[in-house]
């Protein structure tokens, strides 16, 4: 499965992480690197990755343990919830 995570640099809130395996075919001109994507261009390819994938997964670590745990170790534990799942 690829992962990724989102809202690590964020001030405040959860971090979220996502787990997807994709078909060894799949192809999409958008699929590359989120971060590189518009906000269009990200709406466009979430209901054709869900559509498409073999599995996918999103999982969230709350503010409350991130400050507890500090936000790397956050980001990794919701990687590997999302894989998990």
């Amino acid at each position: 499965a690829g992962v990724d995570q989102a809202g690590r640099g964020c001030f405040a809130g959860p971090v979220f992480a996502a787990a997807v395996i994709l078909p060894k075919d799949f192809k999409h001109p958008f699929l590359n690197d989120s971060k590189q994507l518009t906000v269009k261009q990200r709406d466009e390819l979430r209901p054709i990755i869900e559509k498409e994938s073999i599995a996918f997964s999103v999982a969230a670590v709350c503010n409350n343990e991130i400050d507890s745990i500090n936000i790397l170790q956050a980001s990794f534990k919701a990687m590997h919830i999302a894989l998990l799942q």
